[in-house]
């Protein structure tokens, strides 16, 4: 666990361009909020977008949910004038799109301080080839970082791979950002799917993200949430086991065992850590989604 550890089993992105969806997003359940700056908004919108969203987080009232804004690329005609205007909000994250570097993240970084926002988290979005294979030093880039975004529809046209229901074309990708990101302790979560009224497709991949290790998933439409934050809410099973785990080797250890088996399976330390995350987890999400009742 880091300092930025809690439940983000979905992200639900939230155009600046539409004031009724910023507004609806204060009401919905969703882990984290990202307020959209960036590639979905259109060129004759992008400043008025900014002031939207500059609008809604100033007025507050997203509840229990995570507020990240997503500004556009700082190569970009309005990134750096994104970043002046978001920095000092009060946001809990400022998500970077298109990082494929540990010197893309650094000048990021540096820019959000340059505007006053020296103590803000940030986020990094995982969006092409380079990014991948460059995906270690992004991780390690800064301890700024909260959380590694995928963008798997970008990376899909990327490398002209087909939708399949089991993500095969995805998988090497998603597994060298997974592997990055628990290597320097960062958050990871899966990218958006396309079709998102296909829920029976969407609930699968949520299901198979959380067995690769994500933390959950970003999303373009409300109708999603429920079934991701199901697909990434530990179950009762889990929890009981957990605290069986727990339990058990601290008597073991007290009986000076470093290992017990435990429902046929051995459990050394690292099970106990794992478990203790896991109850972690639970505590936070019974907590946010009291929050956001």
């Amino acid at each position: 666990m880091n300092n930025y550890f809690r439940p983000r089993r979905s992200m639900l992105y939230v155009p600046g361009c539409n004031t009724r969806y910023l507004e609806k997003a204060r009401s919905l359940p969703a882990d984290s909020v990202i307020l959209d700056l960036g590639s979905p908004i259109l060129i004759s919108a992008k400043e008025s977008s900014r002031q939207n969203v500059v609008d809604a987080v100033k007025q507050n009232g997203y509840g229990a949910s995570e507020v990240v804004i997503r500004i556009n690329d700082l190569d970009s005609p309005w990134g750096h004038d994104d970043i002046k205007a978001v920095a000092t909000l009060g946001a809990d994250a400022i998500l970077f799109s298109n990082i494929e570097s540990r010197e893309d993240v650094l000048r990021g970084i540096d820019a959000l301080d340059q505007a006053g926002g020296k103590d803000t988290p940030v986020m990094v979005m995982i969006a092409s080839p380079l990014a991948i294979l460059h995906a270690e030093e992004i991780a390690s880039a800064s301890d700024r970082i909260a959380c590694m975004i995928m963008a798997t529809s970008d990376l899909s046209s990327k490398l002209h791979a087909h939708t399949t229901r089991d993500r095969l074309p995805l998988l090497g990708s998603l597994s060298l950002v997974i592997l990055a990101a628990r290597a320097y302790n960062r958050a990871i979560v899966d990218g958006t799917k396309s079709h998102f009224k296909d829920i029976e497709s969407f609930e699968y991949a949520c299901r198979l993200g959380r067995d690769m290790g994500f933390d959950g998933t970003s999303m373009v439409h409300p109708l999603q949430l429920a079934y991701a934050n199901d697909a990434f809410t530990p179950k009762p099973a889990e929890i009981r086991a957990a605290g069986e785990i727990i339990s058990a080797l601290s008597a073991a250890n007290a009986a000076g065992k470093g290992t017990i088996v435990v429902n046929d399976r051995l459990v050394e330390h690292h099970h106990v850590e794992e478990a203790k995350r896991l109850l972690t987890l639970c505590e936070m999400i019974e907590k946010m989604d009291h929050g956001n009742a």
